[in-house]
C-alpha cells in the first residue's frame, strides 16, 4: 500500500542480495576513501589543512606573481597586503584646505575640504608631499594631518591645474617614512593594486582598498574652467580599488609597496568600480618642475581659440571664407602681444587646420602636440586659412603664462 509498502516489499524479496551488496559497498567505499585520503593529503598539507593542530596553524599558500618589470613576487595571500600597507601607510597623510571666512565680525580660517597626500621625499630639514591640485585650490592655509593625529602647517611649493597635482612642504622632523615611486609603464592589466587614503574625511583616515589595474592609458576629458568645454584629456590608470571623495591625492601602490599613481578622480552615478590615478611616469617629472619652478613650464603659442565646430556653420564661408571641404580647425579669436603667434604673424579670424602636418580640430589636440612633442624654444609649423587663402608659418614657442 503506497510508496513505503512497495519499498518494503522489494527489500523483503531481495533481502540477501542487498546485504551482500551492502557489505561489498562498505568494503569498496573504504578502499576508495583511503585512496582519496592518500591523494588529498599532500594537497591538504600544502594548504595548511592537515589534521594536526600544528598544520592547521600554518600560513596560507604563497602565490607567485610576475610584475611588469620582470621581478617575481611571492605573495602570502593572508599577510601580503598587511605587510605592503605597513611599509607605506605612515607616508600617507591627510590634506586640509583652510579658507578665510568671516566669523563674529572677524576673519578666521575654516576647514573647506579634506583630501589625501603622500610624503615622497625628504631633503634637509624639509619633507615634500604630493596631492591633487583641486584638494588645495582656493586655500588660504593648508595643513597636513599625520598618521599619529598631529596636524602641521604646510607650504604650497607649486601646483598645476592641468595635471591636477600640487607639492606641499612640511618640516622634516615630523617625518620618518617616505614612500618610493615605482614605474607605472611596467604595469600589466590585471596586476593587483592598493589604494590608501581618507575617504569621506579624516574620520576614515588610512582606509585601505584593494583591486587590480583595470586598464592603462585611459583618456579622461577635463574641463578646467567649468565652461562645459573640454580643455584637456588626462591620461590615467583605471583601477577597481574603491576611490571615493577624500581619497584624492592619495597613493595607488603595487605589490612591491611602490607608488604607481596618485588617485585623482572617480566616476560618480551608476558606474561602480571605476577609479582613476595619474600614472607615476607622468607624476614624477611634474613634481620636479613644481619643486624647481613652482609651476610646470610648458610651450605656448599665445592665442585664444575656439574649435570651428563650436561656431555656426553659416560663418564658415561668410566670415572666414573657408573652402567648402574644410570642416574642422581652430579659430583664432585673440592673439597675445609679443607672443609666438604674434611674432609669426597670426591674426584674429585665422583658422588653423594643421600643426606640424597633423590635423587639429580642438584646443586639446593643439595642446597635446605642443605639450607632448615640443619644448620651450622649439619651432612649430602652422597651416591656416586667412580670407580663404591657405598659408603656412613657423613660430618659435615661448613659455606658457596661463593655462
Amino acid at each position: 500500500m503506497g510508496y513505503y509498502d512497495e519499498h518494503d516489499e522489494r527489500q523483503t524479496s531481495r533481502q540477501r542480495p542487498v546485504k551482500r551488496l551492502s557489505g561489498l559497498s562498505a568494503f569498496g567505499g573504504a578502499i576508495i576513501g583511503g585512496a582519496l585520503v592518500l591523494i588529498a593529503s599532500p594537497v591538504m598539507s600544502s594548504l595548511g589543512l592537515g589534521m594536526n593542530d600544528e598544520k592547521q596553524s600554518s600560513q596560507l599558500p604563497e602565490t607567485t606573481i610576475e610584475s611588469g618589470s620582470g621581478d617575481v613576487i611571492n605573495v602570502d595571500i593572508r599577510s601580503a597586503v598587511t605587510e605592503i600597507v605597513s611599509k607605506v601607510s605612515d607616508a600617507v597623510v591627510g590634506v586640509i584646505n583652510l579658507q578665510e571666512a568671516g566669523m563674529f565680525g572677524s576673519e578666521a580660517s575654516s576647514e573647506q575640504g579634506t583630501g589625501s597626500g603622500v610624503i615622497y621625499k625628504k631633503a634637509g630639514d624639509n619633507a615634500f608631499v604630493v596631492t591633487n591640485q583641486h584638494v588645495i585650490a582656493g586655500a588660504s592655509e593648508v595643513e597636513v594631518a599625520l598618521t599619529d593625529g598631529k596636524r602641521v602647517p604646510a607650504r604650497v611649493v607649486g601646483e598645476d591645474q592641468l595635471m591636477d597635482l600640487a607639492v606641499l612642504e612640511i618640516e622634516g622632523k615630523h617625518v620618518d617614512t617616505v614612500a618610493k615611486f615605482g614605474n607605472s609603464d611596467d604595469l600589466q592589466v590585471g596586476e593587483p593594486a592598493i589604494a590608501i587614503g581618507n575617504p569621506l574625511g579624516l574620520e576614515f583616515a588610512g582606509s585601505v582598498t584593494q583591486g587590480i589595474i583595470s586598464a592603462k592609458e585611459r583618456s579622461i576629458p577635463v574641463d578646467l574652467n567649468g565652461n562645459g568645454q573640454i580643455d584637456w584629456n588626462a591620461e590615467v590608470l583605471q583601477t577597481d580599488a574603491a576611490i571615493n571623495p577624500g581619497n584624492s591625492g592619495g597613493p595607488l601602490i603595487n605589490m612591491n609597496g611602490e607608488v604607481i599613481g596618485i588617485n585623482s578622480m572617480k566616476i560618480d552615478g551608476d558606474a561602480e568600480g571605476l577609479g582613476f590615478a595619474i600614472p607615476s611616469a607622468i607624476v614624477q617629472p611634474i613634481l620636479a618642475d613644481l619643486e624647481e619652478h613652482g609651476e610646470v613650464r610648458r610651450p605656448a603659442l599665445g592665442i585664444t581659440l575656439r574649435a570651428l565646430n563650436e561656431i555656426p556653420s553659416s560663418y564658415w564661408q561668410e566670415t572666414f571664407k573657408l573652402p567648402e571641404d574644410v570642416t574642422g580647425g581652430i579659430v583664432v579669436i585673440g592673439v597675445a602681444p609679443n607672443s609666438s603667434a604674434d611674432k609669426a604673424g597670426l591674426k584674429e579670424r585665422d583658422v588653423i587646420v594643421e600643426v606640424e602636418g597633423e590635423a587639429v580640430q580642438s584646443g586639446q589636440e593643439l595642446r597635446k602636440i605642443l605639450y607632448a612633442e615640443k619644448s620651450i624654444g622649439d619651432k612649430v609649423t602652422l597651416t591656416f586659412y586667412r580670407e580663404g587663402k591657405k598659408e603656412t608659418v613657423e613660430a618659435t614657442l615661448i613659455e606658457q603664462q596661463d593655462v
